[in-house]
């Protein structure tokens, strides 16, 4: 998986709504956090709700990026309040940006840089790095008293 001091790849994938977007149609004016995700991950499950109580921040763009198709990803939209914009990472395309991010696990995620430097690279569920993405994005990723794990692998 690469890391925080890599480079990202551009990437070019369609997005629920149907269009054509790239990795820098997000990451022109300020940091991105791109998470990877799989509906059927429990994991993905536990952590995009978190992502997306951080994607009310004005200072990040938020792109969620699936392995499953446009069906399945809608659901899990729906079912897990995911509204930020979502990108299909197809298998029957190769997963070509899973690929690029060399990927091994979800969710995974990146925090991309304008100029495309990776700052913090996560796989798996790990509320000091939701935190500290907190803190960038200006939003508390946790309500006081909620129970959540540590660390949860992907």
């Amino acid at each position: 998986m690469l890391a925080a001091g890599d480079s990202a790849p551009d990437f070019e994938l369609i997005s629920v709504e149907g269009s054509k977007r790239r990795l820098t149609d997000f990451v022109s004016g300020k940091p991105a956090l791109v998470t990877f995700f799989k509906v059927s991950c429990p994991v993905c499950q536990l952590t995009l709700p978190f992502v997306e109580r951080l994607s009310k921040s004005d200072n990040l763009e938020f792109i969620a990026i699936s392995q499953d198709d446009l069906d399945a990803t809608e659901q899990f939209r729906k079912q897990f309040g995911v509204t930020f914009e979502t990108l299909l990472d197809e298998p029957g395309k190769g997963y070509p940006a899973s690929n690029a991010f060399a990927i091994t696990h979800v969710p995974s995620m990146f925090l991309i840089e304008p100029d495309r430097n990776i700052s913090l690279a996560v796989s798996g569920f790990s509320k000091r790095d939701l935190e500290a993405i907190g803190k960038i994005a200006g939003v508390e990723p946790f309500r006081p008293g909620e129970k959540t794990p540590d660390f949860k692998s992907g």
